[in-house]
């Protein structure tokens, strides 16, 4: 079966690369948003912490939020890689 992280290609399932994270918790603490914070503040939610930990996938709304409070854009904080 075929999932997000792969496309159908002439009858068989062909990876096609995942999107990695660039140290979004290492830059969030650069602006002294500790994970502590982060959680108090209801900036991310704890889902979207562990999601990023684990380089799953977050919504777009988490990046956007993400982007706001590091005012920067999606390319500065995400990389695809095959």
């Amino acid at each position: 079966m075929c999932y997000n992280i792969a496309i159908l290609k002439q009858g068989r399932c062909v990876d096609v690369g995942k999107i990695v994270y660039n140290n979004i918790l290492e830059k969030l603490g650069e602006k002294g948003l500790t994970t502590y914070k982060i959680r108090k503040q209801k900036i991310i939610a704890e889902s979207t912490l562990q999601h990023i930990r684990e380089n799953k996938s977050i919504t777009t709304d988490a990046i956007a939020k993400i982007c706001e409070v590091l005012d920067c854009q999606p390319g500065d904080i995400l990389r695809y890689e095959k």
